[in-house]
């Protein structure tokens, strides 16, 4: 097989301006590092689809480099912090071609693009403040002064109302924390709308896809609360003998949340939990998944997803959490609907913040490393947690010999865990367009071993595995994993690497260099058809670095055909192939065949739904598996079966839970649901619990002589026969009936100047059965109107 022969990069056509920052461009090829000692460097391709040589552009260590890519034209945008008194920003709207210097006022911190409109931008600041700009960085505006460091928000599109709106967390005058909102062409106090009725936690605010989350803690209790689709908060619902110390959201996709919750004993690991569509009811799937503790209070927990994409998960149409603004963020699970972060999302494969990777190919299965009696051990789920299973160990080693290893005493076991390089994958590699294809490191035996890292191959998605190398290696994929890539991972200089083109049956070394370099990073060309990667590096600590391109396309002179495929259908470890409610074949490229899937190849061939059984439903919340019943789902000891909801009002109905849940995305047909058969129950009187008190449209400020309206809402209880005692903190105290259902509770006007400051309201709800009291907050600014 011919390989193209190396090519390096030389040469630099802005001069030697120290000012300029790293340059991405929108389907040519670009990389960015800073090399220990030296100073930054950025290798910018200078042709769209062939990057035969690349400019290097110097720049001053710490730079910050932010880029934003569109399809009508490519933008972008780089900062750089020349000394504190001349802030400077390069503009370019040309590819790069040129840049235009824009002098700031203030120092950016993060820079942060709008998900659709190419010149609308925000700004922050490390000492809280915010700004926003609407022509491209040229001009800007002071939004708020307060605002919590990654807790910033565009709006989230198909639920947001308008695409200039921006979610905040800001830390009021008291010093407490406010979940607000505002749009970005006015944002002063009175326009800022307060979203969450009273204070929340510091860096609490999490907005992702359909929910936005935020906890309270009071005393040494702590509520988490969730917006599903932005209606109102509620408060979510895990078992009554939890008590969570801390709470990660891991996933927010196909209507479901999933989440990671540390419970007061556990230390090193977390249990899973699944919710329901609006995210307040949760059920565990899966019980001590082991965490590690990362600088700067962040948290990776081993569990992955393997999934399916049928969108594409760039901050254009959703990415999964917010980054903080020093690596790309492509795959996002974590944080926020359509925002596109603190840096765009350049580098595919890259997952910011609590969890360890992020595994593409079919989805409703997931990795996940569980640490019982101090052993560390992998398992496998083809049903979103349903089920887990041990993965299965392969019948021989690399060279063909028979491997000691059998179940259930020994198993195979995978480091789940993502690189410290951005420029490299992790210990567990699989792509999109790939589905079944699963290549990871770790060891046979009853545990997980640290820094034995063996690879291991799966073709079938887990079901069967085969292993490839005796010691860790960087992956690529290539034409949809029609070439696989290898490197290996070590910190002496190499010249070669190995690539398969039969899904890691064999491989070929290949010469990539004929001076052997410390191979700093793996870089392939947008799209996943192609067949163009980039080995980086440098041949001393002390030298420039070397950029070398590898070409494939020559070894495949033609592109596939029908003829050159197979299927393959979808089977979890006990034989079954009705997953998710459905049975699923795709096709892959058979061995033999030397050919280019090309861009238009698609994986997935066919699936078609399958009749409902008992697997296809999960236990609902309050219910768990039987331990003996088999699927049975039996009331857990602290669940009442008749009990109402809390917010279960006189003249209402509420139902009962059979105990059985359909899973969210399952796709079974036919018979009849064991959901749908719970009792119907009238809501009895209940004693008023759970009094909020807020302000309509939850302004922050008010002049004397505005108008201001206070609601009342009550989680629990009658509110016709709750009486309300009001004080107003001006003097005005009244009694009121039936708050909660008029339009207008109570409608004040704070008159007298004397009174400007910070107000205070009270508000008390009496009932033969209890008396709770609740107080709410607001500024009256004796400003002029």
């Amino acid at each position: 097989m011919t390989v193209g022969e190396e090519k390096r990069a030389y040469g630099n056509p802005w001069g030697e301006d120290e000012e300029l920052a790293s340059i991405f461009k929108h389907t040519g090829e670009e990389l960015c590092f800073d090399h220990h000692h030296l100073p930054c460097v950025c290798w910018l391709s200078s042709s769209v689809r062939l990057p035969e040589v690349f400019w290097k552009i110097p720049l001053a260590a710490g730079t910050p480099v932010y880029g934003r890519f569109w399809e009508r034209r490519t933008v972008v945008l780089v900062g750089s912090s020349i000394n504190e008194r001349d802030q400077m920003l390069f503009i370019s709207t040309d590819e790069g071609s040129s840049f235009q210097r824009q002098p700031v006022a203030f120092t950016p911190d993060t820079l942060m693009f709008h998900p659709k409109d190419e010149d609308k931008l925000l700004a922050y600041c490390r000492e809280g403040r915010l700004f926003a700009s609407t022509d491209l960085g040229h001009k800007w505006t002071l939004l708020q002064d307060r605002v919590t460091k990654d807790r910033v928000y565009w709006s989230v599109a198909g639920v947001d109302v308008d695409p200039d709106l921006v979610h905040m967390e800001i830390q009021d005058s008291s010093g407490g924390y406010l979940y607000v909102t505002c749009l970005i062409q006015n944002c002063s106090d009175k326009m800022v709308t307060a979203q969450f009725l009273g204070k929340i936690d510091r860096s609490s605010l999490l907005v992702q896809d359909d929910y936005i989350f935020v906890k309270v803690t009071s005393g040494s209790r702590t509520k988490h609360f969730v917006s599903y689709r932005r209606n109102e908060f509620v408060q979510m619902r895990f078992p009554k003998y939890s008590l969570p110390k801390d709470v990660q959201i891991v996933s927010t996709d196909e209507n479901q949340v999933f989440l990671a919750l540390q419970e007061w004993y556990q230390s090193d690991t977390y249990n899973l939990y699944q919710s329901d569509p609006p995210g307040v009811y949760y059920s565990m799937v899966l019980e001590n998944v082991r965490s590690t503790k990362q600088p700067e209070e962040n948290v990776l927990i081993d569990i992955l997803e393997v999934r399916q994409e049928t969108r594409d998960r760039r901050q254009e149409t959703g990415d999964r959490r917010q980054g903080t603004g020093d690596r790309g963020q492509e795959t996002g699970d974590r944080g926020q609907g359509t925002g596109d972060g603190w840096m765009d999302g350049w580098m595919d494969g890259w997952m910011d913040g609590w969890m360890s990777g992020w595994v593409r190919g079919i989805k409703g299965v997931f990795l996940a490393n569980q640490k019982m009696d101090g052993k560390v051990r992998t398992l496998i789920t083809y049903n979103k947690g349903r089920d887990w299973t041990p993965l299965a160990p392969p019948p021989a080693d690399m060279n063909g010999k028979p491997v000691a290893c059998r179940a259930p005493d020994c198993h195979l076991h995978l480091h789940l865990r993502w690189a410290d390089n951005p420029y490299v994958s992790g210990t567990v590699h699989t792509k999109d367009s790939a589905p079944g294809l699963i290549m990871g490191a770790g060891n046979l035996g009853s545990k997980l071993v640290e820094y034995k890292e063996e690879m291991y191959m799966s073709s079938d998605c887990g079901r069967s595995w085969r292993q490839v190398f005796e010691e860790e290696h960087h992956i690529l994929y290539l034409d949809h994993g029609g070439v696989i890539v290898a490197i290996k991972d070590t910190s002496i200089p190499l010249k070669i690497l190995k690539f398969s083109i039969d899904e890691g049956r064999s491989w070929t070394v290949h010469n990539f260099t004929s001076t052997s370099v410390f191979v700093d990073g793996l870089l392939s060309e947008p799209g996943d058809e192609t067949l163009v990667m980039t080995v980086f590096g440098h041949i001393s600590y002390r030298s420039d670095w070397e950029l070398v391109k590898v070409d494939f396309r020559q070894s495949f002179p033609q592109t596939c055909t029908e003829s050159d495929y197979e299927s393959w259908q979808l089977t979890d470890m006990q034989g079954e192939t009705c997953i998710m409610g459905q049975q699923r074949s795709f096709r892959k490229r058979k061995d033999a065949a030397f050919c280019v899937k090309g861009r238009s190849f698609t994986s997935a061939l066919s699936s078609r739904p399958c009749p409902c059984t008992e697997k296809d439903f999960t236990c609902d919340y309050g219910f768990e598996r039987s331990r003996t019943e088999g699927e049975s789902c039996l009331p857990d000891f602290w669940y009442h079966l008749d009990s109402p909801p809390e917010d279960c009002h006189l003249g209402q109905t509420y139902e009962t839970s059979t105990g059985y849940r359909k899973m969210v995305s399952n796709m079974c047909e036919g018979r009849e649901s064991k959901q749908q058969s719970s009792r119907q129950h009238n809501c009895p009187l209940l004693p008023p619990r759970g009094l909020q008190v807020g302000i309509k449209g939850q302004m922050l400020t008010v002049a004397p002589g505005d108008d201001i309206t206070f609601m009342v809402h009550q989680e629990q209880g009658d509110t016709s026969s709750t009486k309300y005692q009001v004080e107003l903190g001006d003097g005005v105290r009244a009694i009121y009936q039936n708050l909660t259902v008029t339009d207008e509770p109570i409608q004040h006007r704070y008159e007298n100047p004397a009174c400007t400051g910070d107000g205070e309201g009270d508000v008390r709800g009496d009932r033969n059965e209890a008396s709770p009291q609740v107080r709410t907050g607001h500024h009256v600014h004796p400003g002029h109107r």
